[in-house]
């Protein structure tokens, strides 16, 4: 369950990147809220998944998930430039995040 947890709360860690740019430095309210609200949860899962994993493990995963997925959004959705060296460097962190599941006992 707790890789369940770890996963929610690095989607709702792209949610909250997201909105956070949304919100043109916390000068919208809902943008701002969602941020907040979102934030608060990725955080609390991400707590809960660390009862069982290793911080090494779940911070990392955490992190790449965010990372990964705020990349994809900002080409999908904002329009932000496709470059193969940004392709190589979410491939290198999605690697990272294989790897690391791999290499977890938990």
């Amino acid at each position: 369950m707790a890789w369940v947890f770890l996963g929610l709360a690095g989607v709702l860690e792209i949610v909250w990147a997201f909105f956070m740019k949304k919100s043109q430095g916390f000068t919208l309210f809902t943008p701002s809220v969602i941020t907040i609200i979102t934030m608060v949860a990725s955080f609390a899962l991400l707590s809960v998944a660390m009862r069982s994993l290793p911080l090494g493990t779940a911070y990392t995963i955490w992190t790449g998930i965010g990372a990964v997925g705020a990349f994809v959004v900002g080409i999908a959705v904002l329009g932000e430039a496709v470059t193969p060296t940004r392709i190589v460097a979410a491939a290198l962190i999605v690697t990272g995040i294989i790897v690391m599941k791999l290499s977890s006992t938990h």
